[in-house]
This record gives structure tokens, sequence and C-alpha cells, in this order.
């Protein structure tokens, strides 16, 4: 799955105004959930408390789901839960070390395991420095948050992969403006897409390396998905200055070196994509939906997902259709989403949003399977 030239090392295209945004696609058939209350269910919520931006980590046994979110928008103390039957029930918020309630940022939580065997649940949050927690014991206790090195970040890390045929490695993805990479930065006209690398199952990471910068296409918030074959990588990426296209980037040699991007079909605009495959192989993404100005979109605002295949992305098609999962009360503010999929090939898809007018956004799972929501597709 061969793209356009690569770029090599620390290479990186500055200055991407000239790209072109594509037409605005024949519009897909949308499955509308917002009024499926049996599909829902509430994981927290708390009269005049902003709660938002939530991920999740499905554990081994297919049933466990961690999740983690700050009270507060992307910053604010982090609070902890956890489910044990699927995304059915969840606990009480579950007790967290002293300093989890010093995070800046969004947390974010990953499995890892090393070169050994030894299994390990990372969490991670942003802004400088960036800095980690670790569990041993699948998130039944847990480190304080700790540096991870002398540099920060956005959002951080978006997306954690491990690399193929080197046990203990991963890529862990990130942004910034000039705010968090270093102490006392400032915020510029420029956005830089980095990825560190571990080679130790997450217990170190190493400098940060530039993989894109760009002041006139503001691309952040990467979401890694890699191809069915496992050979190709691809981060989708939110456009901060709403000018331009959501966009994609490609890497044929696990990291290595990466495409330049190009703009992702109308149908997947917008932000804090997290994608999964299903059973039968197709994908689906979770994002809020944010079209670039101009052009419009019946669900801007809302929580949204796409089906569709990973060669949509490399083709640029369109895809299959699209979901809203809920109606959000406020023109943006929703849907930094954890995804995850179930033995059975059930979705549980979970996220933070205005659901109710007049209230603070709260979080919110949906429990569903892609052949269910198949039969529920316009015209089909």
């Amino acid at each position: 799955m061969k793209h356009m030239a690569l770029l090599t090392g620390f290479a990186l295209v500055v200055a991407a105004s000239t790209w072109a945004s594509p037409a605005l696609d024949e519009p897909l058939p949308l499955v509308d959930l917002d009024g499926r209350t049996d599909l829902q269910v509430v994981v927290d919520r708390e009269p005049g408390q902003y709660l938002g931006h939530p991920t999740t980590l499905l554990l081994e046994d297919g049933q466990t789901i961690l999740c983690v979110y700050p009270k507060g928008h992307g910053r604010g103390p982090i609070v902890y839960k956890r489910s044990t039957d699927g995304g059915r029930s969840w606990s009480e918020r579950l007790p967290t070390p002293a300093n989890w309630a010093s995070s800046q940022e969004t947390p974010t939580i990953f499995r890892v395991v090393d070169a050994a065997g030894q299994r390990r649940v990372l969490l991670f949050s942003g802004l400088y420095p960036i800095r980690s927690a670790l569990s041993s014991d699948d998130g039944a206790t847990w480190s304080e948050l700790q540096p991870v090195g002398e540099w920060g970040g956005i959002v951080a890390m978006s997306s954690v992969v491990a690399r193929n045929d080197r046990p203990g490695h991963y890529l862990a993805f990130f942004h910034d403006d000039g705010r968090a990479f270093a102490a006392g930065g400032k915020a510029s006209s420029t956005f830089t897409l980095y990825q560190s690398l571990s080679t130790d199952g997450g217990l170190t990471w190493g400098t940060p390396r530039a993989i894109h910068r760009d002041d006139a296409v503001h691309l952040c918030e990467p979401g890694a998905v890699r191809s069915p074959d496992g050979k190709q990588l691809a981060l989708l990426l939110r456009e901060n200055r709403r000018v331009r296209p959501s966009h994609i980037l490609f890497s044929d040699d696990d990291g290595e070196t990466w495409s330049p991007p190009r703009p992702l079909p109308a149908a997947l605009n917008g932000d804090r994509h997290v994608a999964r495959y299903a059973a039968d192989g197709r994908l689906f993404i979770s994002f809020r939906d944010v079209p670039p100005r101009g052009q419009q979109s019946p669900t801007a605002g809302d929580w949204v997902g796409w089906v569709g295949s990973y060669d949509d992305l490399v083709q640029g098609r369109p895809g299959q259709y699209r979901i809203r999962f809920k109606d959000n009360h406020h023109r943006w503010d929703c849907a930094y989403p954890g995804v995850e999929r179930l033995p059975d090939d059930t979705f549980v898809v979970t996220t933070y949003g205005h659901w109710t007018p007049g209230e603070q956004p709260y979080i919110l799972s949906v429990r569903f399977k892609l052949t269910d929501l198949d039969k529920l597709v316009p015209g089909r």
C-alpha cells in the first residue's frame, strides 16, 4: 500500500497552504441513535460539575474496561472508574494517587507489554512535562504521575501503538503548538506532530521527533490505526484552524518515515478520531463532527461515528454510513471517545458531552453491534 513519496528522518513539511480542500462528498446514510436510551449507559454524572474527555482500556478478559477522565474541560483531577461487565454498569469512583489531582490535561490510558511478557497499564497526562503513571496489576493499584522526560505536549499521548516484530517497542503520538514542548513555551502559528519511541514496554520514552510541521494547516490529535494486514500505519488528524478538512498520513515502514498529509473524505471531518475493527473487517471510527468553515453537516458539533473500510481511507472514499450517537447541546464541546470491541463483536463507545440542555457535560457509554446498525441504515 504505497502512497506518495515518504518523508525521511527529520524532514518536515511546512506551509501546506496550497493543499486543495476536497469537494463535499455525496451525503452518507445516517443512523441516528440519539433517542436509543436502551443502548446508553451513564458512566458518571455530577450536578454542577463538568466531567469530560474520557479514555478507556479493555483488558484481556474481554469484559473489564478501565476509564479515566478529568473533572473539568481537559484539565483537573483525574477520575477513575471500572466496568467488569463490558460497560453495562460502572463502579463508583475508585481511589487514585494524590498527585493525579494535579493533572493539567486530558488523561489517556493504554496497555503495554515488555519483551519479557510483563503487562502494564500506562496513564499519561500532558502539557509540560508529559507525565505518566504505571499499574502492574491491571489497574488495581497505581503509581503517582512522574515526568517521562524534559519535554511536553498537547493531548499526550493521543495514540500509542506497538511496533511490528519488536517486542516491547511502542510509538506514542501527540502534538504541540509551542506552548508545552519546552519549559516556558509560548503558543505559535506552527503546529508540530511528534512521535516518541519506547523500547522497554513503556517504562521510558525517547526524546520525541517531529514527523510533520505546518504553519498554515494546523494538524493535531493524531488517531492511529493499522491496516488489516498490519503492514501500514495511518494517523487521522484534526485540523485546528477549521479552515481545511481533517487529514491523514501514512507510514509503510512502522513509523520510520511518513507520507505528506492529505485530506480525508468530508464524512470524516472532525476531532479526536479513535478507530477499531469489527469482526467482519470493517472499520469503525468515533469522533466529534466539525466541518471546516464554509461546509455544512447535519450533525455538526455532535458525537458521531463512521463505518467503512481501511481501503476507503487509502482511496479517499466516503465510506458506508455514519452514526449520530448523541445530539450535543453545545455547538462543539463533546466526544473525546474511548472505543472498545468485546469478544462478541459489541462495541462500547464512551465519551462526554452536553447531553442535557442547561446542564454540565457528563460521561455516557453506548453499546451496539454493527450488524444491528446495518439494519437501520436508511434505504436498505
